[in-house]
């Protein structure tokens, strides 16, 4: 099994920028693509940015497009989500995940690392 750890969160002030990794260990030839979600209090956890693991194929949401930017390193099974323009609605929990196919559940979460923007 793929075993995920986040890293990078902490507390910015609205504007500033922040770049979380999601490192992946063990079995990460089997994975298809790693997502990063977001769950901030009170609220559902909500999709953010994906990758596919292979050709590096991308797809955002609509409320981070144009200021997120996944990427990932093949060779340092790591996976990276740059955060620039950071704003108060931003702040939240930020967890990454991986699946084996596309069509598939997201079987494998990191613990997370919270992102705080202050305004």
């Amino acid at each position: 099994q793929v075993q995920l750890v986040e890293s990078g969160g902490g507390l910015v002030q609205a504007g500033a920028s922040l770049r979380l990794s999601c490192a992946a260990s063990g079995r990460t030839f089997s994975f298809y693509e790693m997502g990063w979600f977001r769950q901030a209090p009170g609220k559902e956890r909500e999709f953010v940015a994906r990758i596919t693991w292979s050709m590096g194929r991308t797809l955002y949401a609509d409320s981070v497009k144009g200021r997120f930017t996944i990427s990932r390193d093949n060779a340092k099974n790591t996976g990276y989500l740059q955060m620039n323009s950071l704003k108060s609605e931003d702040t939240a929990v930020y967890y990454c995940a991986t699946r084996t196919n596309s069509y598939g559940e997201y079987n494998t979460w990191g613990q997370g690392t919270q992102v705080t923007v202050s305004s």
